[in-house]
């Protein structure tokens, strides 16, 4: 049984023992978004991917420091040293202040990522908030011979710097600095100002008409997308911290820029593991604007897409993105989302069922108590296998199974004992709720639902009275008119149950 955490280290393409710099603390650093627009679904999945990380971490007994940051300066429309910023091309078009397109679509991140339930990061620092700090590593590369400064803006040496063997350029991404010289145009705007078509902007001058602006020895500018996360990561975790996240598409230039400048300003790289989330597709094509080929997490709770035959629960789309390794593409489909939302259901009704069986353990452990402590103890280990959330829940759907065939008297309770009917209780509860990081949208009790379950109580008691009293009329009714309602009524030995949904 593997009790061992591993995690896949991007850098070294391979997956490693996890062990972190300080016993029982891990530093983790993801990149947040860039707040010029709405979230996109695909970043939503990186971002819930690196909750289900963060959320385990905290399982195995960690004390976790979470940083995500929030990119509100720096990054320029083709995620390079050209074009306009992000952030100050919305607010001239929507009439704002820059800051005022910041809060606004930090806002609505946040908004996204509570209704999916993901958990706020420990520190979720800004990028305009630290820009001394970034002047001063910028001052720290130049002094120690890495950057240069040409007509007020400053780029890296990363010719220097290969050659120096500070650091091996490219080694996250694959990339080499040959490709990236055939792959270079010689019309780039201040391709002319760079020693080397591979050089990248740590501070850029600021021209006239540009918003976001601030003193620095060089000129009045603002600093360069790769910067901030180097500066932030740093200052908060330290030169040296244990998981550095990030989707896919960060791993050149962001994250092969980012581990440049820690080497030239440290000595050394940021971290020692890199963690990347793959991306997410929609009907086995690559998500796109401009052939309609794209899709909101509005639009996919509400059902108004063409894409989409109805709307979906948050829990319903973050349940479908854990069927899924992090690493792996993931396929978004109408089709996909309807299974998931039964496969949602099906747990939440086993983890409803569980509850009922808590006064009915048997005396002694059987073959039925080995298999259910079996499924557990590999339902970590899937875990363990480098955050294996589908084949975890795999294991946990098993002990779905087992917890239902318990409950219908299919297999035998006296063969499970107290003992392992509590570990059961607290296992299937902490992997669906505190690792996977669903929420009860059934119906089931909690504070959230407590009106709906006194309301449904009391619709219940009336059906069971009119049955008593052989008022089938109304007792009919009473279940058709739940229906109509999406609320099913089961009647069982134990009395009548309800679930929303199928």
């Amino acid at each position: 049984m593997e009790n061992e955490l591993r995690v896949y280290n991007s850098l070294h393409r391979k997956k490693e023992i996890f062990k972190p710099i300080h016993e029982g603390h891990v530093g983790m650093y993801v990149c947040g978004p860039t707040v010029y627009s709405d979230v996109h679904l695909g970043n939503c999945r990186t971002f819930v991917s690196f909750d289900i990380i963060y959320r385990y971490l905290m399982y195995l007994g960690y004390k976790v420091r979470y940083v995500r940051n929030i990119t509100d300066v720096g990054h320029l429309e083709n995620d390079a040293d050209t074009g306009e910023d992000k952030i100050a091309k919305r607010a001239r078009l929507e009439q704002l202040e820059p800051m005022e397109v910041v809060q606004k679509y930090s806002n609505g991140f946040h908004d996204i990522m509570r209704m999916f339930n993901a958990l706020e990061p420990s520190i979720e620092p800004r990028a305009t908030g630290h820009i001394l700090e970034q002047i001063e590593m910028v001052q720290e590369i130049i002094d120690n011979g890495y950057g240069y400064e040409k007509n007020g803006s400053v780029y890296f040496d990363t010719l220097k710097y290969a050659e120096d063997k500070k650091g091996n350029y490219g080694e996250l991404s694959g990339r080499k600095i040959e490709e990236l010289i055939a792959e270079s145009r010689d019309d780039l705007k201040k391709q002319d100002e760079k020693k080397h078509p591979s050089d990248f902007a740590i501070w850029m001058k600021a021209s006239p008409e540009h918003i976001l602006r601030w003193n620095s020895p060089w000129s009045v500018g603002f600093p360069g997308w790769h910067l901030e996360c180097s500066v932030m990561s740093t200052k908060y975790l330290g030169e040296t911290f244990d998981i550095h996240g990030g989707g896919n598409d960060l791993k050149f230039p962001h994250h092969e820029n980012e581990i440049a400048q820690n080497t030239a300003s440290c000595g050394h790289g940021p971290c020692n593991y890199w963690l990347h989330a793959n991306m997410l597709l929609m009907n086995g094509r690559k998500m796109s604007k401009s052939d309609g080929n794209t899709i909101s997490p509005e639009e996919l709770f509400t059902g108004e897409s063409p894409h989409v035959s109805k709307g979906y629960s948050p829990m319903v789309v973050r349940f479908f993105m854990l069927q899924t390794h992090y690493s792996s593409t993931l396929d978004l489909t109408d089709e996909a989302l309807q299974a998931a939302e039964k496969g949602y259901r099906r747990l939440i009704e086993a983890n409803k069922s569980l509850a009922k069986l808590h006064n009915h353990a048997g005396p002694s452990a059987g073959k039925v108590d080995q298999d259910l402590n079996d499924l557990m103890d590999l339902a970590q280990a899937e875990m363990n296998d480098d955050f294996n959330t589908p084949k975890a829940l795999g294991r946990i759907f098993e002990l779905a199974s087992k917890i239902n065939s318990l409950k219908d008297g299919h297999l035998p309770m006296n063969e499970v004992s107290a003992e392992t009917l509590e570990r059961l209780e607290a296992s299937y509860h902490a992997f669906v709720f505190d690792i996977f990081g669903l929420k009860d949208e059934t119906g089931a009790s909690g504070d959230d639902n407590s009106v709906l379950d006194g309301v449904m109580e009391f619709i219940i008691e009336m059906r069971t009275e009119a049955r008593a009293n052989k008022d089938w009329a109304t007792s009919d009714k009473i279940r058709d008119k739940m229906k109509e309602l999406n609320i099913q009524l089961k009647d069982g030995k134990d009395g009548t149950s309800w679930t929303v949904g199928e």
